[in-house]
């Protein structure tokens, strides 16, 4: 059996996310998701998501691709991820690419394209436009 791990926040979740998990699991038999803590995203963006971390969780919990999903406290601990849940692939999204090649040495890493024109600051960004 295949692995996979993959990370992500899922904040107004839109169609990048699902192509994005579906690659994901297209890559093995088993895919598990790192959620961001509310906590983790506010120390990587500086603002809280829109939508709670139980809520984000439950989202991709539905999702028929994922098979576990838990939540990611910090960056610094994707290493005790991949181990934790024997990870054969993590997968990231390009935008991280080069940045997670340490964990090389646990498993492959995988960056995955990002779907075009599409992305949750630009869509918040938006709605804050439409509102003024």
């Amino acid at each position: 059996m295949t692995r996979v791990l993959t990370f992500g926040t899922f904040d107004v979740f839109h169609i990048g996310h699902v192509n994005m998990l579906v690659r994901a699991a297209d890559l093995g038999d088993h895919l598990t998701v790192g959620v961001s803590s509310d906590n983790l995203n506010f120390s990587k963006k500086q603002r809280y998501p829109v939508y709670r971390e139980e809520h984000r969780v439950s989202i991709i919990k539905s999702l028929a691709c994922v098979d576990e999903v838990f939540v990611e406290e910090s960056l610094e601990l994707k290493g005790e991820y991949i181990q934790r849940f024997g990870a054969d692939i993590l997968v990231m999204g390009d935008d991280w690419a080069g940045k997670f090649d340490h964990y090389r040495e646990l498993c492959e890493v995988v960056y995955l394209p990002r779907t075009a024109d599409v992305s949750t600051t630009d869509i918040i960004q938006d709605i804050k436009e439409r509102q003024d």
